[in-house]
């Protein structure tokens, strides 16, 4: 692999984690400043965006697969089992920490996903987890305590409610990154994922009547910002994301990535004033070294593996 085509992958990666973190505070400005709702908001994300993916592999290689999987019977209902408690759950979770907190402590708070995914292989495997384990699981902790305390034992940061659904958001996302392996194999990550998008935002719609749009303040800067969230929050940085992989290790991927948490407290920070002092910057570092602390065990050729092939 030349070094123009590995500097060509990071940049795709960079570009994406960036994009997904402001998108984040895109979400927050939209519900703090124009009153939209939470379930408004992941239904059109995910409609949307299942619909592209789903016409963009139309025009691939792989189009029989976009109709294939619905015929598949056993691999239907995983579909359907994973755009539920996959794709909706992560999403809607996701969005409701942000509108009960705000984006930067919902994105690290979701970045404990793959400390939960590593407990979760620990006790499957029935094996004792390495020191790059141990050490991720002490940053997470150590970096969870500093966000929701501040350095301050006896008083939260956040709301219970924030920290609530930021827990089930990384859990969520533990899930959403093991379960859809044989269906990403099988089928194609694009069709899996605008399946599952489409089909977890069809599921919300009915259940919350999106198609109601009362209460929302629409101006040209509130469109503007849900077709930011749709098309640079999704359906972009996805394929960079996915693309990169074809120029850098996944390893080296999931470092770059970590770049998401640290763009959504910035630009919480700076444009929405959110207030983040000495502690929570150290709680960010921690949750972010995570990140670092289980991709030195990835190089690894034994031990628990994250990648989304483990099964």
């Amino acid at each position: 692999m030349s070094s123009s085509a590995r500097i060509r992958g990071f940049i795709m990666v960079i570009v994406a984690s960036i994009l997904w973190g402001v998108s984040g505070t895109v979400a927050q400005s939209l519900m703090q400043h124009h009153q939209f709702q939470t379930d408004w908001l992941v239904a059109v994300r995910l409609l949307a965006s299942g619909i592209l993916l789903l016409l963009l592999s139309l025009m691939g290689a792989g189009r029989q697969n976009v109709w294939g999987i619905l015929r598949s019977g056993e691999d239907f209902l995983r579909l359907l089992l994973f755009s539920i408690l996959g794709m909706l759950a992560v999403q809607y979770t996701f969005f409701a920490a942000i509108e009960a907190g705000n984006a930067a402590t919902a994105t690290l708070l979701q970045y404990l996903g793959p400390v939960f995914l590593v407990c979760y292989f620990i006790i499957r495997l029935r094996k004792m987890p390495s020191v790059a384990q141990v050490t991720a699981l002490v940053l997470a902790l150590g970096g969870t305590y500093f966000l929701i305390t501040g350095g301050n034992p006896g008083k939260l940061t956040i709301s219970v409610s924030a920290l609530a659904w930021g827990l089930a958001s990384a859990l969520a996302l533990a899930f959403y990154t093991v379960y859809p392996t044989l269906l990403l194999g099988r089928w194609g990550s694009t069709v899996v994922l605008g399946w599952a998008m489409l089909i977890g935002g069809i599921a919300l719609g009915l259940a919350t009547q999106t198609w109601e749009i009362t209460g929302m303040n629409w101006s040209p800067t509130s469109v503007m910002a849900v077709l930011f969230i749709i098309l640079f929050g999704t359906l972009i940085p996805f394929y960079l994301y996915v693309d990169s992989l074809n120029y850098i290790r996944p390893t080296e991927t999931s470092l770059l990535a970590s770049g998401e948490p640290l763009a959504a407290v910035i630009t919480a920070v700076v444009w929405l004033h959110v207030p983040f002092g000495l502690f929570e910057w150290i709680g960010t570092l921690c949750i972010i070294g995570t990140v670092f602390a289980l991709s030195r065990h990835q190089e690894k050729p034994k031990g628990v593996s994250l990648s989304m092939a483990e099964d």
